[in-house]
């Protein structure tokens, strides 16, 4: 299976069902458009609907919600738009200050909801950098 050799080390690190997620996904476009970037893109775009990057890994968002996290998850191909880098940015203000909690984001409760999405980002690069090094 094609997929599972491919597999991210963030979904390495995530629940099976994440991982089948982006496996069935990833095969199903390698038959489609063959392997490479846009195999992974569309493997992360189907991850993204039910799945929000938390620190290193992948968890299902809040109450099971699905759909796209990031404008370009929302847009078709080549319509541009910045990736949400796995954060839900349609999650409430709520459930991002208890993500920030949790990846001990500093200065949380003074936060905006933008800010809230920016900081979870720099720690999720962080703690997956930390990962893949150690």
């Amino acid at each position: 299976m094609p997929g599972r050799q491919e597999l991210p080390s963030t979904l390495e690190r995530s629940p099976e069902d994440a991982q089948h997620t982006w496996i069935k996904a990833h095969d199903s476009a390698v038959e489609e458009y063959g392997e490479g970037e846009r195999a992974h893109r569309v493997a992360y775009g189907a991850l993204k609907h039910k799945y929000e990057k938390v620190g290193d890994h992948w968890e299902r968002k809040e109450g099971g919600r699905k759909g796209p996290s990031d404008p370009r998850s929302a847009r078709p191909r080549g319509q541009g738009g910045r990736s949400g880098e796995g954060v839900d940015e349609n999650a409430s203000k709520e459930h991002l200050y208890e993500v920030a909690r949790r990846l001990g984001v500093e200065g949380r409760s003074r936060m905006s909801k933008g800010e809230l999405l920016d900081a979870i980002r720099k720690e999720n690069r962080s703690r997956t950098r930390q990962a893949r090094s150690g």
